[in-house]
């Protein structure tokens, strides 16, 4: 079931003020005790401007925005693709957010028939966002069931069956369909053409991932000096979810084994992100297992995905989507026609990870 999100700038009549990701109204100042309670959470921004990276993406947003609210109409229809941890969530709560309106959060598993949308369809005001997590999960009953609904802003309910059969059409108001997906290209073409915008989340560089980590070290009530934080967004994958993680897991070491005080330092970062099997390219374990069976099982490729993952116990999906679009972005991985093969680049890497093991 679709769930509400109230991500308005203003309190509603007869209903709570509106609260942030941590329960705390924006701009009010945390408590000592909402300060220790949040202080696991990653800020986000609360304006389109504040959004780190992706600036192509967010100059067109931000344009597209402006026009739809001087004209008074919601935004057109929005697709946001590319690999998970790189803020798709986030930037659909940032259009309702910029809209003045609602966000109003569903996820495609979750949807298995078109009434499960009835309910939040129906209580959408004008220019209300409807976001979609995993859009390209949904089933063809529900995907057909939203047509009608994105283009024309109705919905029909089919009445009794057989001779009895009657179809009831109820109009929706104006909305904004934001979809979230991983895999561009599972969606179907009649789906995919119905959003009036599609873009493409890329992997960040180092540089604004340690601007993400800057922002979030007030949060979490720890300092780093600045080598140590360029250690972690350089090991991050290029993913801000994972660039928070790693940080929690450095500031978790450096408070059992660091000194109490002070500043998360190069040698204290070094050490935990050992500890968690993160190497200087960062690669885990799962990374490191993957090219390895490549390189000792199939004598570097090219071999099918289905086969890596058979012989590694693992889904092929995870491999798709977790792993291969890292070691694609390096260098580290090459898809040819006969499937995936390692590159020298990765070969050397390994050679050099065990000798420092």
């Amino acid at each position: 079931m679709a769930r509400d999100r109230i991500v308005s700038p203003e309190a509603l009549p007869d209903e709570p003020a509106e609260t942030d990701a941590t329960g705390a109204r924006p701009g009010a100042a945390p408590s000592a005790a909402d300060a220790d309670a949040t202080s696991h959470l990653a800020p986000r921004p609360e304006r389109l401007a504040e959004f780190v990276g992706q600036p192509e993406v967010i100059r067109k947003l931000d344009i597209a925005i402006r026009a739809a609210r001087d004209r008074g109409e919601p935004m057109e229809h929005l697709l946001l693709h590319g690999p998970p941890g790189l803020g798709k969530t986030t930037l659909a709560r940032l259009v309702a957010i910029e809209m003045g309106t609602r966000c109003h959060e569903a996820s495609g598993p979750a949807l298995t028939k078109g009434s499960d949308l009835v309910g939040t369809l129906t209580r959408m005001e004008t220019g209300d966002v409807l976001f979609v997590d995993e859009i390209h999960r949904l089933p063809i009953a529900v995907e057909e069931f939203i047509y009608s609904a994105m283009e024309d802003f109705r919905i029909d309910f089919t009445l009794d069956a057989g001779l009895h059969a009657r179809t009831v059409t109820y109009r929706l108001k104006p909305f904004t369909l934001v979809g979230a997906t991983t895999r561009a290209g599972l969606l179907t073409g009649a789906l995919r053409s119905r959003f009036g915008m599609a873009h493409h989340l890329r992997f960040y560089e180092p540089a604004e991932l340690c601007e993400v980590l800057v922002r979030a070290l007030p949060r979490m009530g720890v300092e780093a000096v600045p080598a140590a934080l360029e250690l972690i967004a350089a090991r991050s994958r290029g993913t801000p979810r994972i660039t928070l993680r790693l940080l929690r897991r450095v500031r978790d070491f450096a408070h059992v084994h660091g000194t109490a005080g002070a500043p998360i330092d190069v040698g204290t970062t070094i050490a935990a992100l050992a500890l968690e099997g993160i190497d200087d390219r960062g690669l885990d374990a799962l990374d490191r297992a993957y090219l390895r069976t490549l390189r000792d099982v199939y004598d570097g490729g090219p071999v099918g995905v289905e086969a890596l993952a058979a012989t590694l116990g693992e889904d092929s999906g995870t491999f798709e989507d977790v792993v291969e679009p890292y070691l694609l972005q390096t260098g580290l991985l090459a898809r040819t026609r006969q499937g995936r093969r390692m590159t020298d680049a990765a070969a050397d890497h390994l050679d050099r990870s065990a000798s420092t093991a």
